[in-house]
């Protein structure tokens, strides 16, 4: 296989960051990985750590400083610089904008520029209304053309049940299988 280029995104879904970043790590491992932070992760501090710590831990991680505007955003898919596109974790927020065609944040713009030309995009979705106001979107994305997610599960079905995060460790079986034009099933577990 030749080298394969991902373009990683990550919104704000501040409480599952760390799993973010451990998927991220594995990630550069085996891909050179371009960062691509939504204005919301780039810019807000939380109880979960700073901004400034969450740039300084992706670009440490992937030896590049994080793409953080919709400008720099805007050339990833025709400049071909990258062969895949994974936002993790992916807001019920993000699903919103992704299914109805808004692009206002870097991240958006990041998928809208590699869906335009057909490259795979695999989002992990974490999300606590899922399986409420958010699940048009969720399900409209499933039937998406090169729109592709990391299996998903409830994470908590007794205090959040309408609460879907996806198994953070299957982002790279995931990616594989996108890369070959294939869901990684079972999506629902």
């Amino acid at each position: 296989m030749s080298q394969i280029t991902v373009a990683f995104g990550m919104c704000g879904s501040f409480c599952t960051h760390q799993q973010a970043l451990e998927q991220m790590e594995k990630m550069a491992q085996r891909y050179p990985v371009q960062p691509v932070l939504s204005e919301m992760a780039a810019h807000t501090d939380t109880r979960f750590g700073t901004a400034a710590d969450l740039r300084a831990k992706v670009e440490a991680i992937t030896g590049k400083k994080p793409i953080c505007t919709i400008c720099e955003a805007e050339p990833i898919g025709p400049r071909h610089m990258a062969d895949l596109m994974v936002v993790c974790p992916c807001t019920g927020n993000t699903l919103g904008k992704l299914s109805n065609g808004i692009t206002d944040t870097s991240v958006t713009m990041a998928v809208k520029s590699c869906l335009r030309i057909g490259l795979p995009v695999v989002l992990a979705v974490a999300s606590n209304d899922a399986l409420a106001a958010s699940a048009p979107n969720l399900f409209r994305l499933m039937n998406t053309k090169h729109v592709y997610f990391v299996p998903l599960r409830q994470d908590n079905s007794a205090l959040k049940p309408t609460s879907l995060v996806c198994r953070f460790e299957y982002l790279l079986p995931a990616c594989d299988a996108a890369l070959q034009g294939r869901q990684l099933q079972p999506v629902l577990l």
